[in-house]
């Protein structure tokens, strides 16, 4: 969540930075006069109640000294009368400040570059050279089809359009990258977790991922709690980023807690909504997919040097499975909402002869930690929020998908990464 103070305080700097994202100066502006109306509204509201609480003192001094207690009651209920007016209007007040600042974007920091779309990202560098084949390399739909690793056909019987089933070595190799992808990431520091696969409302928003994404999410209406009986919204995980980094919501970490580093694969979920008509073939983008995903909470100065180890973590373990990649900076019109700065891992897919994202790092600085309230107490015992850094690694399908195409021969039959076999047995 943008910090109100900065854009007060600071406000022709961040329209500046908010430009690379199209964030229009009129928005800003309307957000910032929100905030000064609500403080403005909340200091007159503290003084009457401060009044209210002096003359009501009154009443025993009047009893024993003297005084009129009649006309001290008319100015107590017409200072209450003005305390509700007021309250009234600073809830109005409070609702459109919340509205407005909810839906506004992280800041992007300097290392993102201006730029519309992704044709405005910066290759950063390429990883490994992509292999060159004596045959027309075919695409990873096909060649699942022809080996027999994946339904698509059961899958959308079994649920919807892109929906797929795994089968067979399809099924293992899945399995095998996920438990792989873990012990690649235990190896280098990231603890593993397994959370819900399912989120309330207030984790996804702790993340960013409501109230603007909605439409995007699962959601399991009206769920009603067993304890108070109550009905309420909870939501299919669109990434285990969302319940890795709200385990800590609302909690002051003590300072030798930090970095947390974590690691978890879950299956997640995403309606892709605005996507028809792309990617229909295979399963390079499914309603449900699985994935393993990064999370790292840090003081503020070390998120930095946390990103450049996630990237590293994730490149590292395309190395290792042999596949060619190249890392992108995302430009701020490209930028997810949560994040100040992006990295993409875009995997070389010889089938469509292209590179294709494969895993997002990004480093949301204290965006998630302001809405989720995840503090730690530093050196001066004062709490400070902490930088939240998130990131695949990797997509497990998309890497299923990689290793499909780079691994193919002419036959069509697949070759198995080394790395993989021992997971296989």
């Amino acid at each position: 969540m943008i910090d109100l103070k900065l854009l007060v305080n600071d406000f022709n700097a961040v329209v500046e930075k908010l430009s690379k994202r199209n964030i229009e100066a009129t928005l800003l502006e309307t957000l910032r006069q929100s905030s000064l109306n609500y403080k403005q509204k909340k200091i007159a509201l503290e003084e009457l109640q401060a009044e209210q609480n002096a003359k009501t003192k009154l009443f025993a001094k009047y009893k024993q000294e003297g005084g009129d207690i009649n006309a001290l009651k008319i100015e107590c209920d017409g200072l209450k009368t003005k305390i509700d007016l007021y309250a009234k209007e600073l809830e109005v007040w409070e609702n459109q400040l919340q509205e407005l600042t909810h839906n506004i974007p992280n800041i992007p920091d300097s290392k993102t570059p201006f730029g519309k779309d992704e044709s405005d990202n910066v290759e950063l560098k390429k990883v490994l050279e992509i292999p060159q084949f004596d045959f027309k390399p075919k695409e990873h739909w096909e060649l699942a089809e022809q080996n027999g690793w994946i339904d698509f056909e059961r899958g959308v019987k079994l649920a919807k359009s892109r929906f797929s089933v795994f089968m067979g070595m399809g099924a293992k190799l899945e399995r095998a990258l996920i438990n792989y992808m873990l012990d690649f990431n235990s190896a280098r520091g990231f603890s593993e977790v397994g959370t819900p696969v399912i989120a309330n409302a207030q984790t996804l928003f702790g993340t960013g991922q409501l109230p603007k994404f909605e439409e995007d999410l699962f959601k399991i209406s009206d769920f009603k709690d067993e304890e108070s009986g109550k009905g309420h919204a909870l939501y299919l995980i669109p990434t285990a980023e969302a319940t890795l980094t709200n385990l800590y919501s609302d909690e002051i970490l003590k300072e030798d807690m930090l970095p947390v580093m974590l690691t978890a694969y879950t299956p997640c979920f995403r309606k892709e909504a605005g996507s028809a008509g792309r990617d229909t073939r295979g399963i390079i983008r499914q309603h449900q997919f699985d994935k393993v995903e990064l999370v790292a909470l840090t003081m503020p100065q070390d998120s930095d040097m946390m990103q450049e180890r996630m990237i590293a973590c994730a490149s590292e373990l395309l190395v290792s499975l042999g596949l060619p990649h190249r890392l992108v900076q995302l430009c701020g019109g490209d930028l997810g909402f949560s994040a100040s700065n992006t990295v993409d891992i875009e995997v070389w897919l010889p089938g469509q002869n292209c590179y294709r994202e494969i895993s997002s790092i990004s480093n949301t600085r204290d965006f998630q930690a302001r809405r989720a309230k995840i503090r730690y107490k530093d050196s001066n015992k004062k709490n400070v929020l902490v930088h939240t850094l998130n990131g695949s690694s990797l997509a497990v399908g998309r890497t299923l998908v990689a290793i499909m195409e780079n691994y193919q021969n002419a036959d069509g039959s697949i070759n198995i990464p080394p790395v993989l076999e021992p997971y296989l047995r």
